[in-house]
């Protein structure tokens, strides 16, 4: 099971977006839940959107493919509820071309080298689609598939999916859950639980990419970030794992006070240059299951403030690098460069 927090507020209201298996008093709730069609997939699979709503005017908006977020509409200080975070209007636009916006990333999110790993005395090898390494789970990952609706109440909705044995070349018949729960103080929890039937490689996260000026107004170069993590894990030429675990004291990685994501994201450090800015796993220095406070990004013109916690030893935080503005979303914006960032909990590269 994972256990991931992320609180988002302003001075005049609070949010807490929970992922992973976090509990608190204050999702006892008065909410609802709705539901409406939201197309077809290409095997013409009907696909589900579901909105959870509390009394506060927040939403949760979810669909069925890809158990992915797409759009999730909070307050600004001055009490105007817009969505924070990146996505599309139809789910063939998610189907056609989608830097894996919302989704739940599996079966093992990040990369694997080569698409290569060894198990229990077995070699296994996997889709290599990423400049020759295997990542988010391959051609096809849980992001791609139409999952199973298990239950949905007034406060939570309950997605499923059994990833076959073999899929994707992976070990093992391994059923995946995803319950998301919103509570009347504006707290989002995801509930991860995953059982298989033989040992297999397991690294499941969300992806959603966030913009805390709403609708995207702008980039998110000027959103302050504190992440609590004194290590990074330095990567080669194709952001696999060099074997290090490095400090992050003093340097561009630095961000253990507060600093603005763009204040030195064009830095000449390889590995700045090496992941086109931030695209790196940092390490925290919590034993592994604890829970605690990692990630704090605040976004002045707003007033909203994230804070992120985690059982998880690593987070991957990403800028948005490869965004391009070739892809149109929501409210018509162009997704260029820098326009979304992502804090990915999770296990390491």
């Amino acid at each position: 099971m994972k256990k991931t927090v992320i609180r988002l507020a302003t001075a005049f209201f609070a949010c807490t977006f929970f992922m992973g298996n976090a509990q608190s008093n204050s999702l006892k709730t008065n909410m609802f839940i709705s539901e409406k069609p939201f197309g077809k997939t290409t095997a013409n699979e009907p696909v589900t959107l579901y909105t959870l709503k509390n009394t506060q005017g927040m939403e949760v908006h979810i669909m069925n493919y890809g158990a992915i977020i797409t759009k999730i509409m909070v307050p600004d200080k001055n009490n105007k509820i817009e969505d924070v975070v990146l996505g599309f209007d139809t789910v063939e636009e998610y189907i056609k071309d989608s830097p894996y916006f919302g989704a739940i990333v599996g079966r093992y999110g990040n990369r694997i080298a080569a698409g290569k790993f060894n198990l229990d005395g077995k070699s296994y090898t996997l889709a290599a689609q990423n400049n020759g390494q295997h990542l988010h789970g391959g051609l096809k990952g849980f992001d791609k598939k139409v999952w199973k609706t298990v239950s949905q109440k007034a406060e939570s909705l309950t997605l499923s999916y059994l990833s076959k044995d073999g899929e994707e070349g992976f070990p093992g018949n391994l059923e995946i859950q995803v319950t998301y729960t919103l509570g009347e103080d504006n707290a989002i929890a995801m509930d991860y639980v995953a059982k298989t039937d033989q040992a297999t490689v397991l690294n499941i996260c969300n992806h959603s990419y966030f913009n805390l000026t709403g609708n995207v107004k702008r980039d998110v170069l000027d959103h302050s970030i504190q992440l609590n993590a004194p290590f990074f894990i330095p990567v080669d030429k194709v952001l696999i794992p060099t074997g290090e675990v490095k400090s992050v004291k003093g340097g561009p990685f630095d961000f253990t006070s507060p600093k603005k994501i763009g204040q030195e994201i064009n830095a000449s450090e390889e590995q700045i240059v090496i992941g086109g800015g931030y695209d790196h796993c940092y390490a925290f220095d919590k034993a592994p299951g604890a829970y605690g406070k990692i990630a704090r990004v605040e976004e002045p013109s707003s007033g909203r403030v994230m804070e992120v916690f985690t059982t998880e030893p690593g987070v991957q935080f990403y800028t948005g690098n490869n965004l391009d503005g070739h892809l149109v979303g929501k409210y018509g914006a162009k997704y260029i460069k820098r326009s979304g960032f992502c804090l990915e909990t999770q296990h390491y590269p």
